[in-house]
């Protein structure tokens, strides 16, 4: 992936609209790697590290909206560009998993308590 997916900015949202877009169908796509994944992730997120993203994407549903997610929002910036390249409705979530826990957000995993 190249810098200008990093660069350009892709529709962002907070955290809490992160969680109402998820109530209404959006999938949360955590591009992070395995063990920052099994440590804590989004309850119902899919798991598609960035570096298999482009490889893998037939694999994500096209007819919901997608929220990249990352730990601190700068790799989901270049994720979200890169899915809406490819075709997809998506969104950034700004701050990541740093502003997610901040807006109460749950998490599941192995280091989620």
């Amino acid at each position: 992936m190249s810098v200008r997916h990093y660069l350009r900015r892709p529709p962002e949202v907070s955290a809490t609209e992160a969680m109402r877009l998820v109530g209404e169908g959006a999938l949360v796509v955590d591009v992070r790697r395995e063990r920052e994944w099994r440590d804590h992730h989004v309850p119902g997120s899919v798991h598609l590290p960035l570096t298999d993203l482009a490889a893998r994407a037939e694999e994500l549903p096209d007819d919901r909206v997608l929220i990249a997610f990352c730990t601190g929002g700068l790799l989901s910036r270049g994720a979200a560009n890169l899915l809406a390249e490819l075709g997809f409705e998506a969104v950034s979530l700004a701050r990541g998993l740093v502003g997610w826990r901040a807006a109460g957000g749950e998490l599941e995993g192995e280091r989620a308590s």
